[in-house]
């Protein structure tokens, strides 16, 4: 049986259904919600084992995740809603377009690829090295593997310690992720490859990243983008991972402007 996770509903307007990143909670995107809210009714929810959410024993890949997801939200969508995922979030939305085509009117994915992690024919990704630290640092000390993932994001930003600083007030001003929760996170980032699922998605997708960043490069968002029928690639200047922290107004006026709401 799926556990319903929890969900955060505010503003007014057509549903926009936002998922957040590996180790975070919905209260990542607490900064836009005033301004998103204006246009949209927002659906933050936290993914299973993060924020508020319990993680089930069978919620152990990325299609459980996605299912679990479609199912807390189902109910509670008018019809067809815009969905927003950021990095691991994005994955999620992804996998969730393919398996429930009826939930989902056009897809935003920020900073997210179909295949996080590099292979023999997909380089401009992350090495598996690097996940692979995290996953054996994860055991050790989970915490402090949390802020080194939070510190590679802003790498590269004339504003880094700004950044960084707000993620690290946001990450950590909720309880801390369930270790199984990270640990299928890494999983899903180090092994899910939606490249397959590129052609079934006839959708408009917005792809939304950084020109400063280090997991989710420009040139590997272009990558995606040739794999998609109707994708628009944004990149924001001087901007690593998490574009929703270090350049909230710009994001929002992409999510309105491809979403056709702009004030």
């Amino acid at each position: 049986m799926t556990i319903p996770l929890q969900v955060q509903t505010s503003g007014q307007g057509p549903d926009l259904v936002l998922l957040h990143g590996w180790g975070m909670h919905s209260g990542i995107w607490q900064t836009l919600a005033k301004a998103l809210g204006q246009s949209f009714r927002l659906h933050r929810v936290d993914l299973p084992g993060h924020g508020r959410s319990r993680h089930s024993e069978k919620a152990t890949a990325l299609k459980a995740w996605s299912e679990s997801v479609a199912t807390t939200m189902r109910s509670r969508l008018a019809g067809p809603a815009y969905w927003c995922g950021w990095s691991l979030g994005g994955m999620v939305a992804t996998q969730l377009a393919h398996d429930y085509p009826q939930l989902v009117k056009q897809l935003i994915l920020v900073a997210a690829s179909l295949r996080f992690c590099q292979t023999h024919d997909w380089h401009d990704a992350v090495a598996p090295e690097v996940l692979q630290g995290f996953a054996a640092n994860l055991q050790d000390d989970h915490r402090q593997t949390l802020q080194r993932f939070l510190a590679l994001q802003v790498t590269g930003e004339p504003q880094a310690r700004q950044t960084l600083r707000e993620l690290k007030q946001r990450v950590f001003e909720q309880d801390e992720p369930e270790t199984i929760a990270l640990q299928t996170g890494l999983n899903i980032l180090a092994s899910a490859d939606l490249r397959p699922l590129a052609g079934s998605l006839q959708l408009p997708v917005l792809l939304i990243g950084g020109a400063k960043d280090r997991l989710v490069s420009p040139s590997a968002l272009g990558n995606v983008a040739s794999l998609l029928a109707n994708a628009k690639v944004e990149v924001m200047p001087d901007c690593g991972h998490a574009p929703i922290v270090s350049q909230p107004e710009n994001f929002v006026s992409q999510v309105k402007k491809f979403c056709n709401h702009v004030d």
